[in-house]
Protein backbone atom coordinates (compact mmCIF):
# COMPACT_ATOMS: atom_id res chain seq x y z
CA UNK A 1 0.00 0.00 0.00
CA UNK A 2 2.50 2.22 0.69
CA UNK A 3 5.43 1.73 -1.59
CA UNK A 4 3.10 0.86 -4.72
CA UNK A 5 -0.58 3.19 -3.78
CA UNK A 6 -2.72 3.60 -6.52
CA UNK A 7 -0.98 1.70 -8.43
CA UNK A 8 -2.39 -1.50 -6.77
CA UNK A 9 -6.14 -2.45 -5.56
CA UNK A 10 -6.89 -4.77 -3.19
CA UNK A 11 -10.21 -7.56 -3.23
CA UNK A 12 -10.22 -9.15 0.36
CA UNK A 13 -11.06 -12.85 -0.46
CA UNK A 14 -12.57 -14.39 2.49
CA UNK A 15 -11.55 -18.48 3.01
CA UNK A 16 -13.86 -19.51 5.83
CA UNK A 17 -11.34 -20.51 8.31
CA UNK A 18 -13.42 -22.72 9.94
CA UNK A 19 -17.59 -23.47 10.03
CA UNK A 20 -17.45 -24.43 12.97
CA UNK A 21 -15.09 -25.31 16.16
CA UNK A 22 -17.24 -27.04 18.32
CA UNK A 23 -14.56 -29.62 20.15
CA UNK A 24 -12.62 -28.64 23.55
CA UNK A 25 -9.62 -30.11 22.23
CA UNK A 26 -9.95 -27.77 18.53
CA UNK A 27 -10.12 -25.10 20.60
CA UNK A 28 -6.97 -25.82 22.50
CA UNK A 29 -5.10 -26.40 19.75
CA UNK A 30 -6.04 -23.00 18.31
CA UNK A 31 -4.10 -21.83 21.43
CA UNK A 32 -0.91 -23.29 20.72
CA UNK A 33 -1.19 -22.21 16.81
CA UNK A 34 -1.93 -18.87 17.85
CA UNK A 35 0.99 -18.35 20.21
CA UNK A 36 3.30 -19.98 17.28
CA UNK A 37 1.90 -17.16 15.17
CA UNK A 38 2.49 -14.83 17.66
CA UNK A 39 5.96 -16.24 17.95
CA UNK A 40 7.11 -16.08 14.20
CA UNK A 41 5.58 -12.88 13.54
CA UNK A 42 6.12 -10.58 16.38
CA UNK A 43 2.83 -10.09 16.55
CA UNK A 44 0.85 -8.76 19.55
CA UNK A 45 -1.94 -11.34 20.44
CA UNK A 46 -4.15 -12.91 23.31
CA UNK A 47 -5.24 -16.06 22.66
CA UNK A 48 -7.28 -16.53 26.17
CA UNK A 49 -10.24 -16.13 23.57
CA UNK A 50 -10.50 -19.73 23.26
CA UNK A 51 -10.35 -20.07 27.06
CA UNK A 52 -13.04 -17.57 28.18
CA UNK A 53 -15.56 -17.32 25.14
CA UNK A 54 -14.23 -18.46 21.99
CA UNK A 55 -16.19 -18.38 18.70
CA UNK A 56 -17.96 -20.76 17.43
CA UNK A 57 -17.80 -20.27 13.57
CA UNK A 58 -15.16 -17.96 11.16
CA UNK A 59 -18.08 -17.83 8.56
CA UNK A 60 -20.60 -14.72 10.02
CA UNK A 61 -16.95 -12.59 10.59
CA UNK A 62 -16.36 -13.73 6.76
CA UNK A 63 -19.33 -12.64 5.57
CA UNK A 64 -19.44 -9.45 7.84
CA UNK A 65 -16.11 -8.21 5.99
CA UNK A 66 -18.44 -8.76 2.53
CA UNK A 67 -20.87 -6.69 3.42
CA UNK A 68 -18.92 -3.66 4.79
CA UNK A 69 -16.83 -3.61 1.39
CA UNK A 70 -20.55 -2.80 -0.04
CA UNK A 71 -20.13 0.43 1.50
CA UNK A 72 -16.34 1.14 3.04
CA UNK A 73 -14.17 3.12 0.58
CA UNK A 74 -11.05 1.11 1.36
CA UNK A 75 -12.65 -2.21 0.05
CA UNK A 76 -13.22 -3.14 4.02
CA UNK A 77 -9.76 -3.42 4.75
CA UNK A 78 -10.40 -0.60 7.91
CA UNK A 79 -13.37 -3.07 9.08
CA UNK A 80 -11.28 -6.32 8.35
CA UNK A 81 -8.55 -4.40 10.68
CA UNK A 82 -11.01 -3.78 13.63
CA UNK A 83 -12.02 -7.94 13.63
CA UNK A 84 -8.84 -9.05 13.52
CA UNK A 85 -7.67 -6.95 16.29
CA UNK A 86 -10.63 -7.46 17.90
CA UNK A 87 -10.42 -11.43 18.01
CA UNK A 88 -6.83 -11.29 18.40
CA UNK A 89 -5.85 -8.75 21.19
CA UNK A 90 -8.86 -7.86 22.29
CA UNK A 91 -10.66 -11.36 23.21
CA UNK A 92 -14.41 -10.25 21.48
CA UNK A 93 -16.52 -13.13 20.64
CA UNK A 94 -16.94 -11.45 17.07
CA UNK A 95 -19.75 -14.29 15.87
CA UNK A 96 -22.85 -12.85 16.34
CA UNK A 97 -24.92 -10.24 14.06
CA UNK A 98 -24.68 -7.93 17.08
CA UNK A 99 -21.26 -7.77 17.90
CA UNK A 100 -20.26 -7.78 14.28
CA UNK A 101 -22.69 -4.27 14.10
CA UNK A 102 -20.59 -2.90 16.74
CA UNK A 103 -17.20 -3.27 15.13
CA UNK A 104 -19.27 -1.35 12.03
CA UNK A 105 -19.79 1.14 14.23
CA UNK A 106 -16.20 1.10 15.55
CA UNK A 107 -15.24 2.22 12.54
CA UNK A 108 -18.16 4.88 11.19
CA UNK A 109 -19.53 2.73 9.09
CA UNK A 110 -23.87 3.23 8.15
CA UNK A 111 -24.59 0.48 11.20
CA UNK A 112 -28.26 0.36 9.45
CA UNK A 113 -27.39 -0.07 6.01
CA UNK A 114 -24.57 -2.87 7.15
CA UNK A 115 -27.15 -4.56 8.87
CA UNK A 116 -29.36 -4.74 6.01
CA UNK A 117 -26.49 -5.87 4.13
CA UNK A 118 -25.24 -8.57 6.71
CA UNK A 119 -28.48 -10.26 6.34
CA UNK A 120 -28.37 -10.91 2.74
CA UNK A 121 -28.42 -13.34 0.47
CA UNK A 122 -26.02 -10.94 -1.86
CA UNK A 123 -23.21 -11.03 0.79
CA UNK A 124 -24.11 -15.02 0.73
CA UNK A 125 -23.26 -15.27 -2.54
CA UNK A 126 -20.50 -13.05 -2.30
CA UNK A 127 -18.90 -15.26 0.58
CA UNK A 128 -19.61 -18.55 -0.78
CA UNK A 129 -18.17 -17.37 -4.65
CA UNK A 130 -15.05 -16.61 -2.28
CA UNK A 131 -14.93 -20.01 -0.90
CA UNK A 132 -14.97 -21.48 -4.36
CA UNK A 133 -12.19 -19.34 -5.12
CA UNK A 134 -9.81 -20.27 -2.18
CA UNK A 135 -10.99 -23.88 -3.04
CA UNK A 136 -9.84 -23.66 -6.46
CA UNK A 137 -6.59 -25.08 -6.54
CA UNK A 138 -4.33 -24.78 -9.81
CA UNK A 139 -1.34 -26.85 -10.13
CA UNK A 140 0.99 -23.95 -9.56
CA UNK A 141 -0.20 -23.97 -6.22
CA UNK A 142 0.27 -27.75 -5.27
CA UNK A 143 3.89 -27.58 -7.21
CA UNK A 144 4.80 -24.54 -4.97
CA UNK A 145 3.30 -25.59 -1.58
CA UNK A 146 0.56 -23.17 -1.92
CA UNK A 147 -2.52 -25.83 -0.56
CA UNK A 148 -3.52 -27.49 2.65
CA UNK A 149 -6.40 -29.43 3.82
CA UNK A 150 -9.09 -27.38 5.69
CA UNK A 151 -12.15 -28.51 6.84
CA UNK A 152 -13.58 -28.35 3.40
CA UNK A 153 -11.36 -30.10 1.94
CA UNK A 154 -7.76 -29.31 -0.44
CA UNK A 155 -7.77 -25.28 -0.37
CA UNK A 156 -5.18 -22.61 -0.79
CA UNK A 157 -2.83 -21.48 2.08
CA UNK A 158 -3.62 -18.42 4.56
CA UNK A 159 -2.89 -15.99 3.31
CA UNK A 160 -2.60 -15.98 -0.53
CA UNK A 161 -1.59 -12.93 -2.64
CA UNK A 162 -2.23 -12.76 -5.91
CA UNK A 163 -1.38 -9.75 -8.14
CA UNK A 164 -2.68 -8.96 -11.76
CA UNK A 165 -4.24 -12.35 -11.92
CA UNK A 166 -1.84 -14.48 -12.31
CA UNK A 167 1.52 -13.67 -9.92
CA UNK A 168 0.46 -15.88 -6.53
CA UNK A 169 2.71 -15.64 -3.37
CA UNK A 170 1.80 -18.36 -1.15
CA UNK A 171 1.68 -18.43 2.49
CA UNK A 172 3.86 -16.20 4.66
CA UNK A 173 6.97 -14.92 3.18
CA UNK A 174 9.49 -11.90 2.95
CA UNK A 175 7.88 -8.38 1.76
CA UNK A 176 10.38 -9.33 -1.59
CA UNK A 177 8.61 -11.87 -2.84
CA UNK A 178 5.20 -9.04 -2.46
CA UNK A 179 6.77 -6.71 -4.14
CA UNK A 180 8.45 -8.80 -7.14
CA UNK A 181 4.98 -10.44 -7.53
CA UNK A 182 3.67 -6.91 -7.45
CA UNK A 183 5.83 -5.74 -9.92
CA UNK A 184 5.59 -8.97 -12.53
CA UNK A 185 1.97 -7.68 -12.62
CA UNK A 186 2.72 -4.30 -13.72
CA UNK A 187 2.35 -2.41 -10.44
CA UNK A 188 4.72 0.70 -10.48
CA UNK A 189 6.77 1.81 -7.13
CA UNK A 190 5.68 5.49 -6.28
CA UNK A 191 8.79 6.77 -4.93
CA UNK A 192 9.70 9.23 -2.09
CA UNK A 193 10.59 6.84 0.65
CA UNK A 194 9.01 5.24 3.63
CA UNK A 195 6.77 7.51 6.54
CA UNK A 196 7.99 8.24 9.99
CA UNK A 197 6.48 5.87 12.53
CA UNK A 198 3.51 8.82 13.71
CA UNK A 199 3.04 9.57 10.10
CA UNK A 200 2.18 5.25 9.19
CA UNK A 201 0.48 5.10 12.64
CA UNK A 202 -2.02 8.14 11.47
CA UNK A 203 -2.31 6.74 8.11
CA UNK A 204 -3.46 3.05 9.23
CA UNK A 205 -4.61 3.22 12.65
CA UNK A 206 -3.44 1.07 15.30
CA UNK A 207 -0.23 -0.63 14.32
CA UNK A 208 2.11 -3.39 16.01
CA UNK A 209 5.74 -2.60 16.75
CA UNK A 210 6.68 -5.10 13.44
CA UNK A 211 4.19 -3.52 10.88
CA UNK A 212 5.97 -0.21 12.02
CA UNK A 213 9.56 -1.81 11.27
CA UNK A 214 8.02 -3.54 8.06
CA UNK A 215 6.53 -0.47 6.53
CA UNK A 216 9.12 2.22 7.81
CA UNK A 217 11.46 0.13 6.95
CA UNK A 218 13.31 1.05 10.27
CA UNK A 219 15.65 -1.97 12.11
CA UNK A 220 13.66 -3.14 15.55
CA UNK A 221 15.66 -1.26 18.35
CA UNK A 222 15.45 2.38 16.55
CA UNK A 223 11.85 1.77 15.60
CA UNK A 224 10.71 0.72 19.24
CA UNK A 225 13.03 3.69 20.56
CA UNK A 226 11.19 6.10 17.77
CA UNK A 227 7.49 4.83 19.14
CA UNK A 228 8.15 5.38 22.84
CA UNK A 229 9.75 8.58 22.10
CA UNK A 230 6.45 9.57 20.45
CA UNK A 231 4.88 7.94 23.29
CA UNK A 232 6.61 10.05 25.95
CA UNK A 233 5.71 13.38 23.79
CA UNK A 234 2.08 12.49 23.87
CA UNK A 235 2.01 11.42 19.77
CA UNK A 236 1.20 7.91 20.32
CA UNK A 237 -0.53 6.16 22.78
CA UNK A 238 0.59 1.99 23.51
CA UNK A 239 -1.83 -0.03 23.69
CA UNK A 240 -0.92 -3.35 25.42
CA UNK A 241 -1.82 -6.56 24.41
CA UNK A 242 -0.77 -10.00 26.03
CA UNK A 243 2.56 -10.38 24.69
CA UNK A 244 3.21 -6.63 23.36
CA UNK A 245 1.67 -3.46 21.96
CA UNK A 246 -0.22 -1.77 19.38
CA UNK A 247 0.15 1.71 18.69
CA UNK A 248 -2.23 4.51 18.29
CA UNK A 249 -2.42 8.13 17.57
CA UNK A 250 -3.70 10.56 20.67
Amino acid sequence: MVEFANSLSWTYVMGGLAREYDAQALRTEQVGEWLDAADESAMPFDPRLWTEGPISSTFPACMAVKAAAEQASDAGYGYLRALREGLMCFRRKLDTTEALVEEARRVKLDVERFRIDLGSHAIVEAFGADLETTRTVSDDARVRGGTTMGQGGERLVFPTLVFGGAHAVYGPSPYEDYRDAALAAGAEPVGGGPPGALEAVKRFGRMATAEVIEVCELPEPRAAAELWQLASDWKLRPVRVLTGHLWEAT
